[in-house]
C-alpha cells in the first residue's frame, strides 16, 4: 500500500508537470526560434539525466555502445528528439497551443496501426472504432477556424499530425531497442543536442538568447523531456498494477487547457474541448481492448 501511494504521489507529478509543458513551448517560441528552444531544451535534459544516471551510480552504462547499439542510437537520436520536437515546435510556432497539443496526443492511436504495419498485430474490431472515434476528434479540432474567428494554419496541422506520426515510429523502435531506458535517454537527448547544433547552425545560426526565452527552454528540457519521464518510469515501478497510474495520464492533456489558458491566454475553444475529448475516449478504448487481449 506504501509503495501504491508513492506510485500516486509520483504520476501526480509527473501528469502536472507534463501539463504545464505546452504553456512552456508557447512562452519560449516568444523569444526563441523552434530549433533555438530545442538545443537550448535538449543540453537541459542531457544535463539532468546524466545528474539523474550519476545519483544512481549508473554513469557507464551512458557511454557504452557497441557497434550495434551505436547504430541505433545515433537513429533513436536522429528521430527524438531531433526529427519529433523539430517538428513539433514548428508546429506550436503556428498554431495555437490549445490545437497542437491535442493533434499531437494521437500518437498512442497511430502506435496501434503502426504495430499492425510493422510488428504483425492484429488490429481488433474495437480498435478500429477507437481509431476512427480519436481521428473524428483530430478532425474537429482540426476544422476549428471554421466554427470561430481563429484562423487555423493548415501547414502548422500538418506538422502537428506529423509530430504524432514520429512519435509513434520511435516508440515502434524503442519496443526493440534493449538498450537501459535512463541510459538510451540520455544518449538521445545527448547525440540530439549535437544533431540540433548542427542543422541550426547550417540554417540560421544562433542569435541573442533573452533570459526570458532560456529559462523557459530549460524548463521544457527538465519537464517535458526528463525528469517527468523518470517520474513517470519510478511510478511505474512502484505501482501494483501499471494501469492504475498509466491511466492517470489522460488528465494531463485537459489540465494542460487550463494552463494554456492562465498562463498563454488563449480562450479555449468549444471545438478543441470536443475535439480532445474524442481523442482520449479512443485512445482509453484502445487500452482497455489492449488489456483485454494481453
Amino acid at each position: 500500500m506504501k509503495n501504491q501511494k508513492l506510485a500516486y504521489f509520483y504520476i501526480g507529478s509527473a501528469v502536472f508537470l507534463w501539463s504545464t509543458v505546452a504553456s512552456a513551448f508557447k512562452i519560449a517560441l516568444r523569444y526563441l526560434s523552434p530549433l533555438e528552444l530545442l538545443f537550448i531544451a535538449s543540453v537541459s535534459s542531457a544535463a539532468i539525466l546524466f545528474f539523474a544516471l550519476a545519483l544512481s551510480g549508473d554513469v557507464k552504462s551512458a557511454f557504452k555502445f557497441d557497434k550495434k547499439s551505436a547504430v541505433v542510437a545515433l537513429f533513436a537520436a536522429l528521430l527524438n528528439p531531433t526529427a519529433y520536437y523539430i517538428v513539433l515546435f514548428y508546429a506550436y510556432d503556428l498554431l495555437p497551443a490549445q490545437i497542437a497539443q491535442p493533434l499531437n496526443y494521437t500518437w498512442p492511436i497511430l502506435l496501434v496501426l503502426f504495430s499492425a504495419l510493422f510488428l504483425k498485430q492484429k488490429i481488433s474490431k474495437i480498435s478500429y472504432v477507437s481509431i476512427l472515434i480519436s481521428f473524428f476528434g483530430a478532425l474537429v479540432i482540426s476544422a476549428s477556424g471554421h466554427f470561430t474567428s481563429e484562423k487555423i494554419s493548415a501547414p502548422g496541422v500538418m506538422l502537428a499530425l506529423l509530430s504524432a506520426v514520429i512519435w509513434a515510429a520511435f516508440w515502434i523502435i524503442n519496443m526493440k531497442d534493449k538498450r537501459p531506458a535512463k541510459a538510451k535517454l540520455f544518449q538521445n537527448f545527448l547525440i540530439g543536442s549535437l544533431f540540433v547544433f548542427i542543422i541550426t547552425f547550417k540554417m540560421h545560426g544562433f542569435g541573442q538568447f533573452p533570459l526570458k526565452g532560456v529559462l523557459a527552454a530549460i524548463y521544457v528540457g527538465f519537464f517535458e523531456m526528463g525528469i517527468t519521464y523518470l517520474l513517470f518510469l519510478k511510478a511505474l515501478t512502484l505501482s501494483e498494477n501499471a494501469a492504475k497510474v498509466g491511466n492517470l495520464v489522460y488528465i494531463a492533456p485537459f489540465l494542460s487547457l487550463l494552463f494554456i489558458h492562465i498562463i498563454v491566454g488563449e480562450k479555449i475553444f468549444l471545438t478543441t474541448f470536443i475535439g480532445l475529448s474524442l481523442i482520449v475516449l479512443g485512445i482509453i478504448l484502445e487500452s482497455s481492448a489492449s488489456a483485454k487481449r494481453t
